[in-house]
């Protein structure tokens, strides 16, 4: 776990750091606290911002390194990109952890992010200290043709009022159909047959917090549905154990339990270090 190498255009704040980090065709807006500890980079959740983290880092305190960043054309500052795939979304946290000369580090990811982590935790597992995955990650097959209508309907029913509160980063700098296509190949990826290997080859200790309840789309217990997938991924690989399951929802688990989010990275963060 090296310190930061890397000329970036950017600014420090005390030992803070922010700043735009480069990759492919766009650049992303980072910041580093470079605190004393373990390195712990965030992962959004599909159209969120790195904001959603304050509460888990509060929560940590600064013992930690805490690393965030929003995803391409998401927040007010990272650019726009002709990429917008989950590949992208991977090769960019080995872009800002290379860029803040981080060799290794824990990864802890919501929703969206909980798959990104699931897969560069699987790919990395000499660059992984431990993964926590929180409210994602869970393999179902919850997507069909009839889905893929509803995801494409539903976003292009919210395309008239989404430039409005692009200047906010509330939403993404994408547009409808980009929206609905990369919510449609998290759905691909969350099968079975796609995920469930992805999970059966993490080799480092991870720990998923889930919710309870519905989340923003989801209907009946949908939810609860693809939460119990999880026992099977946890009877495969005694490396991943529930850490724990809240009373929020989907949505609201960052800021109404971020206790049981901070926990999750220290149990983590012990068990790695028993390890060496």
């Amino acid at each position: 776990m090296t310190k930061n190498s890397t000329s970036l255009t950017g600014s420090k704040t005390g030992s803070q750091w922010t700043g735009m980090v480069p990759v492919d065709d766009t650049a992303l807006a980072v910041t580093d606290t470079d605190g004393p500890g373990i390195p712990v980079i965030y992962l959004n959740g599909q159209f969120a911002t790195q904001g959603y983290w304050q509460r888990v880092i509060a929560e940590l305190g600064t013992g930690w390194r805490h690393i965030t960043y929003d995803e391409r054309a998401r927040g007010r500052k990272s650019k726009r990109s002709a990429d917008y795939s989950f590949e992208a979304a991977v090769r960019d946290v080995d872009a800002v952890l290379a860029a803040r000369g981080v060799d290794r580090a824990l990864v802890v990811g919501w929703s969206y992010g909980a798959f990104v982590a699931a897969h560069w935790a699987s790919r990395n597992p000499e660059r992984t200290l431990g993964a926590v995955l929180v409210e994602g990650a869970q393999p179902y097959d919850w997507l069909d043709e009839a889905m893929e209508q509803r995801i494409r309907k539903t976003f292009r029913r919210m395309s008239w009022f989404l430039p409005l509160l692009r200047p906010t980063g509330l939403t993404p700098r994408m547009n409808a159909e980009q929206m609905a296509d990369s919510n449609i190949e998290l759905g691909r990826l969350a099968r079975e047959r796609e995920l469930g290997p992805v999970l059966d080859n993490i080799t480092v200790p991870a720990r998923y917090v889930v919710a309870s309840g519905a989340s923003l789309g989801s209907k009946g217990d949908e939810q609860e549905r693809i939460r119990a997938s999880l026992d099977g991924v946890v009877a495969r690989n005694t490396n991943i154990k529930i850490s724990a399951k809240v009373a929020s929802n989907h949505d609201a688990i960052l800021k109404k339990d971020a206790p049981a989010v901070a926990e999750a990275v220290r149990e983590v963060a012990a068990l790695d270090r028993g390890r060496r």
